[in-house]
């Protein structure tokens, strides 16, 4: 599960980063509890003139399939099991031909106790200060704009999770799907669109090695915002 997570570097960072040439879309404020149905950045590869071309792109998040008949049903697919995003309907498409990685500095979760409580976590690296989230992304077509307004086309994306093990099973059974440095062209390849060769990508993403850090419940409010909130709890 992956509900909050914090995206703060500079647009100029993630071109570096992701080795992206361009900007689409206008990209959102620095933030440090990123709440789904927000925009945020995403990077994603096209077929150009027989060239890859690598983007950051602006999206939307909680992914809207083609076919949706309106956004509700983007604020239930914030996440997709990457144990079924071949099989499923609402992202077979993407999984094959819309992949993408989302930038992350680090996530939160909730940890349950025994006598019901919700401790916020924030997950990150200590080695890596900004994190690949496996996704896949698609454009939706509002139904009440004209074809030929330039705002019909929505693009929205959804976070992958996988079951957690080590470590961080104790803190929650899903996590997202991190994509290492190394397999990003692999991930984000346009050319790959066979579903076994998905499949095949999904099954050789390794775990991620995260620290948890116990935090302030203020991170509960998506209204809270600012660097403190991935400060240790006092």
């Amino acid at each position: 599960m992956c509900g909050r997570y914090v995206m703060s570097k500079a647009t100029g960072d993630l071109l570096s980063k992701f080795d992206a040439k361009e900007i689409e879309g206008t990209p959102p404020a620095p933030s440090w509890n990123v709440a789904p149905t927000q925009d945020v950045p995403i990077i994603a590869e096209r077929l150009d003139e027989g060239a890859f071309d690598r983007r950051l792109l602006i999206a939307r998040w909680g992914l809207v399939p083609s076919w949706a008949k309106d956004l509700k049903i983007g604020s239930r697919l914030i996440n997709a099991r990457s144990e079924s995003i071949l099989e499923k309907p609402s992202f077979r498409k993407a999984a094959v031909k819309r992949r993408a990685v989302i930038p992350a500095e680090g996530y939160y979760e909730w940890q349950k106790t025994e006598d019901g409580k919700k401790i916020p976590n924030y997950l990150y690296s200590e080695t890596d200060d900004v994190l690949a989230f496996a996704g896949l992304y698609e454009f939706w077509p509002d139904p009440t704009l004209p074809e030929d307004d330039p705002g019909r086309w929505l693009l929205s994306c959804t976070v992958l999770t996988t079951t957690s093990h080590d470590t961080l099973g104790h803190v929650h059974d899903r996590a997202p799907v991190i994509v290492p440095p190394a397999m990003y062209a692999d991930w984000l390849n346009p050319g790959t669109t066979d579903k076994d060769a998905v499949q095949r990508l999904l099954n050789g993403i390794p775990e991620p090695v995260l620290t948890p850090r116990v935090v302030s419940d203020r991170v509960n409010s998506v209204r809270n915002d600012g660097p403190e909130l991935i400060e240790p709890a006092s």
